[in-house]
């Protein structure tokens, strides 16, 4: 039984000693921890299976590097330095074909120019300081930016990020070093289907922005409808860069946010 001190004087407020129980506020939920890892690793897992997935094709850029002339070492700093794989098999493609070093170059710097637009999108998704940005810079490519650009958060995103960049450069230039060095025995890479492994695992990547909307396909299919009719006409990796035009459909549309998401997409 309480006593009157206790009790407190008539008057006084009076003290409730039980925990207080906070309402859950409107709008927002409990998230299971088992579901919180499952989002976190996620990332992580899809982005070491796609590297590994189209880290193969280095295979045929190995193959590809030694028959066109160049040495086996030739093909592994390519991969190494410029780790970016259409403007490296451009480069090799016009050396193949008689073309000089300085035109294939030429074509390979410009096709690999588009790396510089992801950069713009991603620098305030990962949000990359001091000198881990030059790291990050040699990461960008078509797979690690759609990768992180497909994450619900920035946290997701550096994850996806890192472990697609991790996985396809280890993968992509020890399978360049495998291919140069067996270019003799290996044949045609395209007779074993290797040529397509990168495309493909690309449009896997964007088909759920495809299927989100009309606008997006619209997009799409005017960046491919650009880049096709001037693929004959100027030189490798032009027709790319100007594809980008067809994201100003979505800007004419009333559709800004579409425009900014879809620019790099519509450029493949």
């Amino acid at each position: 039984m309480a006593t009157p001190h206790e009790r407190g004087r008539p008057g006084d407020p009076v003290r409730d000693d039980s925990p207080v129980v906070r309402p859950e506020r409107e709008g927002t939920r409990a998230v299971h921890p088992g579901r919180e890892d499952a989002r976190a690793v996620r990332p992580v897992r899809d982005g070491i299976l796609l590297g590994l997935a189209v880290g193969v094709s280095g295979l045929a850029f190995g193959a590809a590097a030694v028959s066109a002339g160049l040495s086996v070492w030739q093909a592994s700093a390519l991969s190494l330095l410029a780790y970016t794989g259409a403007s490296q098999f451009a480069l090799a493609g016009a050396i193949a074909s008689g073309g000089s070093l300085l035109a294939g170059a030429t074509g390979a710097i410009l096709l690999g120019s588009r790396n510089a637009l992801y950069s713009l999108r991603l620098a305030d998704v990962l949000r990359v300081r001091g000198l881990a940005r030059l790291l990050a810079a040699q990461g960008v490519t078509d797979e690690s930016t759609a990768l992180a650009l497909a994450q619900p958060d920035p946290a997701a995103a550096r994850a996806g990020f890192g472990a697609t960049f991790a996985a396809l450069y280890l993968t992509w230039n020890a399978a360049t070093l495998a291919g140069a060095i067996g270019a003799g025995r290996v044949g045609s890479p395209a007779a074993l289907g290797l040529d397509v492994v990168g495309p493909a695992a690309f449009l896997a990547l964007i088909w759920p922005r495809l299927a989100s909307g009309g606008t997006e396909r619209a997009v799409a299919a005017g960046g491919a409808v650009i880049a096709l009719t001037l693929t004959p006409v100027l030189p490798p990796g032009a027709p790319v860069i100007l594809a980008s035009v067809a994201a100003l459909t979505a800007v004419l549309g009333g559709r800004p946010d579409v425009a900014r998401d879809t620019a790099t997409e519509a450029a493949q």
